[in-house]
């Protein structure tokens, strides 16, 4: 059951150097995958952080189901995120010493059939490292046209 669900924050890997990723499990209520099926999430300016030793994704935006009743979710909720606790300490230890965050990449729907969310260790670009992206991906354009022509 391969799903076509795969919705990717763009502006994170402008922003953000990736480090490290993991996928993680999201613990949802009954509306909450309706509206993800039908794709409508925002994945910008999305974060995880620790509260009382479980990891929790916030500014992720799941619109309210089309469809739902007075039980409908609320869109803007923080969502616990399902981890082992391996991954747990080691993330907790990276973001508690080196001061790096993590991030939220993507979220889709597994081939088990569950709704999964792409996490990263990244560490914040400078404007500077923004712009030298930007000026290789300008040039690699413009090699890819030449080599067409």
């Amino acid at each position: 059951m391969m799903s076509e669900i795969n919705i990717r924050n763009k502006k994170a890997w402008h922003d953000y150097e990736i480090l490290e990723k993991f996928v993680a499990g999201i613990q949802l209520t009954g509306t909450e995958i309706k509206s993800i099926r039908s794709g409508k999430v925002s994945l910008v300016d999305s974060y995880c952080f620790f509260k009382d030793g479980e990891l929790y994704a916030k500014g992720m935006r799941i619109a309210e189901y089309k469809f739902g009743n007075i039980f409908n979710h609320n869109p803007d909720r923080e969502r616990k995120l399902l981890l082992t606790r391996r991954e747990l300490k080691k993330l907790e230890k990276s973001v508690r010493e080196k001061g790096l965050t993590i991030i939220v990449l993507r979220i889709f729907i597994a081939e088990t059939g569950y709704a999964k969310l792409e996490i990263a260790l990244a560490r914040g670009k400078k404007e500077f490292d923004k712009r030298e992206d930007l000026k290789r991906k300008d040039t690699q354009r413009q090699l890819e046209r030449l080599m067409k022509h």
